[in-house]
């Protein structure tokens, strides 16, 4: 399985890290050693000093696609979940400043955090679901699916263009505003519509 991740999909995250609005989705992968054991804490890793919390929404594909039509896309994930795409800030600054891929700065190992899933028909309207972040239970990050640039179904459709999606494949759907820095004994806690979907400690 593959980890497919969306950035730069939500105005003010792009406004806060004052990057440039994109004309398509930005996309990159994570490999499933980035993904953080469940009960695991997080562990910093020793080649950064400024690791970054970024809490996304997270889609969960339940069988085989290709070209994908936006309007079948609802077929493809009856799964919902939050997550973090941990990112090591000074790495990504350095490779970016040299046009540089950035995978050693997201897709280290344990920079994927998976929450519990919930069944999408729970929800209402998945283009209408809040959701937030805490630290040391204080909020730092809240976003509402409705502000996404580009909607789940949308992201579905435009990456199948170009990776086949597979059973198992996990698509973070990007971060709203508030990201941080995290340091040791940090307690992180993400909330999807009040339900805690996951609760990490920073070690």
């Amino acid at each position: 399985m593959k980890l497919i991740c969306i950035g730069r999909n939500y105005t003010k995250h792009i406004e806060e890290l004052e990057n440039e609005k994109p004309t398509d989705p930005v996309v990159f992968l994570k490999p499933d050693t980035s993904i953080l054991l469940k009960k695991q804490p997080f562990f910093i890793p020793d080649f950064s000093h400024d690791v970054h919390h970024e809490v996304e929404v997270l889609v969960k594909i339940n069988r085989v696609g290709k070209y994908i039509d936006r309007k079948f896309a609802h077929k493809y994930y009856n799964e919902i979940g939050l997550g973090i795409d941990f990112t090591a800030r000074d790495l990504q600054a350095k490779l970016k400043e040299k046009g540089l891929p950035w995978e050693k700065a997201k897709a280290f190992d344990g920079a994927a955090v998976i929450g519990k899933w919930l069944p999408k028909d729970a929800f209402s309207d998945i283009n209408n679901l809040n959701f937030s972040l805490q630290k040391n239970d204080e909020v730092v990050q809240q976003g509402n699916t409705s502000h996404m640039l580009w909607k789940i179904d949308e992201l579905i459709e435009y990456v199948s263009k170009y990776f086949t999606l597979k059973i198992g494949d996990v698509i973070f759907t990007g971060t709203p505003a508030g990201v941080g820095k995290v340091v040791a004994n940090d307690k992180l806690k993400g909330f999807l519509e009040d339900k805690e979907l996951f609760s990490i400690t920073i070690k």
